[in-house]
This record gives C-alpha cells, structure tokens and sequence, in this order.
C-alpha cells in the first residue's frame, strides 16, 4: 500500500473537482482499485504503487493544463485520463497568462502589453524595476508574481515592503502597537494579498512569518534569501535606503521594485534613490526595467485621461 499527497494550490481546485465534483467522479471511476480522497487543495492517494503512479501522471497532466489555460471541460477532462497524447496536442494562447487563482476560483492575470512584459521580466531576471503611473497594475502583478513563487516552492517566503515616508519611518509618536503603526502604509499590499490567498491561508502565512509585510526601515541588516521580496512606492526611498534594500538581497531571492517618479513624498531636502538606481542599473545583467504608461492604466477609464492632463501641464 502506497500514499501520495498531491497539491492542488497551484490551479483552481473547482476547475480540478468540477460541478458537484463531477470530474473527481470520473477520476475515482478511471481509477477503482484506488482510494481517492479530497480535502481542501489536497488529493489523497491510496492503493497498490503502480496505480498511484498512473494516477499521479494523469493527476499531473491534468495539474500542467490547468496551470496553462485556467479552465478544462469534463469532456476533455475524461480524454486527458483515456488519452496519452492528450495534453501534447493542446496549443492555447491564453497559456502562462494565469499566474495565480484567488479564492472562488478568480484568474489573477496580466492584463496589458506592459504587464505581461513584466512576468516575462521576472522569469528571466533576479530584480527588476517597474515604473509607471498608479493604476498601471505594477504592484498588483508584481504581488502576483511573488504567491505564485511560493506557491510553486520556487522560494520560502514572500517579503513585502515600503517606505513609511508619511511617518517619517519615525513610527514611535503614532498610537498603537507595531502593526496598528504600520497597516495603514501596507494597507494597498495586504489589499493585492486578499486577492489571491484565502483569508484563512492568508492569515497562517502571516503567523508564521512566510508572508513578512514591513517598512522599508526593518529591512537593515538582514539578508534576504530564499524569498521573493517586493520594494513598492520605491521612488520614496532615498539614495541611502535604496542601496540598503538592494544589497540585502540573498543569492537564492527575487526582488521587483516598483515606483512611480511623478509621485515623490519625501522632504525637499531628500532625493529619491529611484531614479539613479535605475540609471546605473539598468544595463547590469540579470536586472531588468520596465516602463510602464497610461495604456496599462486598470482603473477607471477617467484615470488614463487624468494621467495625460497632468503630463501634458507639467510646470
């Protein structure tokens, strides 16, 4: 007798289980000699070795085409389980655009050129810069990226931060203990989470420190490794922060920063480390850049047209 656990956190597990877990029927009745059971985004296995190793191929093929295009028919679902050939044949151009599936079963995908340049970015490259108006979905995609990573177990951790610049990073005179400090200035990067984690996954990666949202002041010292980390609202780091967030970066972690550099807070006294980081950076091999504009705007239609009213009457 032989167990297998097989994780279903990559894909949709309705589109897995089906209607009233129709395709889990045909699953079970492809596969008789086997104990078959379903708990949550897991499936059971239990029976003779060579059956679960059937099972665990076909399950698998299933899992690949799933992560590819997002949905599967019952139909095809019963084919790929009778057909070898199946799952070479299918060529789908909505293949990789899924990155993650948010709870009731919603596509988080890139929406734009831009973005889906982005993903391509981040496959190929340690860091990158993504920088471009609000709303271009830079942080959203970037977050995306970053559950996907984990839930794939390319990394162990997923790292969150911003500049506090609001507070100064001088968080001690504000009420409250350390999160009720800091929330409101995460609040757009724990918004992007409840999106794509269940609220009960979400609140046990947060426990247990695999989900770290902290102001870019925390980050001194520490190295950085095994985890996909995310510097957000980047352009209100100065020179000094940026390259401290940088150079913590471990061998094994994947960083994004994001930015926006007509939205600047910092004092007048302080220069944004964004730009020059950028600059000089840009060309290294392994990090990439990207600019993001108006047409990867997501918001409302109003938002593209009040991004070039203001680009066009810069003092």
């Amino acid at each position: 007798m032989t167990e297998s656990i097989i994780s279903l956190d990559s894909i949709n597990p309705i589109e897995f289980f089906g209607v009233n877990n129709g395709k889990l029927d045909l699953l079970k009745k492809k596969f008789p000699l086997l104990k078959i059971l379903s708990r949550g985004t897991q499936l059971k296995l239990s029976g003779a070795p060579e059956e679960v190793t059937i099972a665990q191929e076909k399950i698998g093929q299933i899992i690949s085409y799933l992560e590819r295009n997002g949905n599967l028919s019952e139909n095809y679902f019963e084919q790929i389980l009778g057909d070898e050939e199946k799952v070479d044949n299918f060529k789908d151009r909505n293949a990789n655009e899924i990155l993650v599936f948010g709870p009731n079963g919603r596509n988080v995908k890139a929406r734009t050129a831009n973005q889906k340049k982005m993903v391509s970015l981040a496959d190929k490259n340690d860091i990158i810069f993504a920088i471009g108006p609000a709303g271009t979905g830079k942080t959203y995609t970037a977050v995306a990226l970053a559950v996907r990573a984990l839930k794939n177990k390319a990394v162990r951790k997923i790292i969150l931060t911003r500049p506090a610049v609001e507070a100064g990073e001088n968080l001690g005179f504000l009420p409250g203990d350390l999160k009720e400090k800091i929330d409101p200035y995460l609040r757009p990067l724990y918004d992007a989470l409840d999106d794509m984690i269940p609220a009960d996954k979400l609140s046990y990666f947060m426990t247990n420190r695999v989900i770290e949202i902290a102001p870019l002041a925390y980050m001194r010292g520490r190295t950085l490794d095994n985890a996909f980390i995310i510097l957000d609202e980047a352009q209100n780091a100065t020179e000094l922060q940026l390259k401290m967030f940088l150079t913590r970066i471990g061998a094994s972690a994947k960083a994004i920063i994001t930015g926006d550099l007509t939205q600047i807070d910092l004092p007048k006294n302080q220069k944004s480390g964004l730009e020059k980081a950028t600059r000089i950076l840009k060309n290294i091999d392994g990090i990439g850049y990207l600019q993001l504009d108006e047409e990867d705007v997501v918001r409302h239609r109003l938002v593209k047209a009040i991004i070039r009213a203001y680009d066009a009457n810069k003092e």
